[in-house]
């Protein structure tokens, strides 16, 4: 019998925002739902970042960002990942960013974005199919 394996998620606060508690809240879901879930803190840089998801050799980056830089941080994150040949790692983004903006970041590389008044629920569900639908 073959078991599967853990989905392993970096849940990541790029910048200077220093606002976490909806980073630590689907943190906690993605650990509820059987996920390995590795929380890196506020205020890291893209090159911290993309090496903790190199040596947590992870399948999600969950990037949260409240602070309205994600146009000029979520690039430079790209950028340290795919360095690092990270393509296979799903990103995603959440946290307050303009739908606006949401075409570019997918254009980038990130999978997904989730914004204010999306459940829990439906990430972890998103994480669980594209993860699957990858291996």
């Amino acid at each position: 019998m073959v078991e599967k394996a853990t989905v392993r998620v970096l849940v990541a606060k790029p910048g200077l925002d220093g606002h976490d508690r909806g980073a630590k809240v689907i943190a906690r879901a993605f650990r509820d739902a059987g996920m390995e879930v590795i929380y890196t803190g506020i205020r890291q840089t893209p090159e911290m970042i993309a090496e903790a998801a190199l040596q947590e050799d992870v399948d999600v980056v969950g990037l949260s960002i409240l602070s309205g830089a994600h146009t000029e941080l979520f690039p430079l994150v790209m950028n340290e990942l795919n360095k690092r040949d990270m393509k296979d790692v799903v990103v995603i983004a959440g946290g307050i960013i303009p739908e606006d903006d949401h075409p570019a970041l997918k254009e980038i590389g990130i999978a997904a974005t989730f914004g204010p008044g999306t459940t829990t629920a439906e990430i972890v569900d998103y994480v669980n199919k594209t993860v699957a639908e990858r291996n």
